[in-house]
C-alpha cells in the first residue's frame, strides 16, 4: 500500500510507479467517485485506452437518439 499527502490547496501527489503503471500523463482527466458508506475516494484515470474500450461498448446503440427521446418525454410532462 502506498501513500501520499494533501496539500494546503488540497491536492495530492499520485506517485510515479502508479502513474507509469494507469499511463497516467501530464493532462490525463481523472474521474473522481466518493464512497461515503466506506470513506475512500476513487481515482480512475480517463485515458486514451479507457475511453476506447468505453466506445466500444456502446458502437451499435444510438446515443444521441436515446437522449433526445429522452428529453422529448420529460417535456411532455
Amino acid at each position: 500500500m502506498l501513500e501520499t499527502y494533501a496539500t494546503v490547496k488540497g491536492q495530492i501527489v499520485i506517485p510515479s510507479s502508479v502513474r507509469r503503471k494507469l499511463g497516467i500523463t501530464e493532462g490525463t482527466r481523472i474521474q473522481i467517485e466518493v464512497d461515503e458508506k466506506e470513506h475512500r475516494i476513487i481515482l480512475t484515470p480517463v485515458t486514451r485506452a479507457r475511453m476506447q474500450k468505453l466506445f466500444g461498448l456502446y458502437k451499435d446503440t444510438d446515443l444521441l437518439g436515446a437522449l433526445a427521446e429522452d428529453k422529448a418525454r420529460e417535456k411532455e410532462r
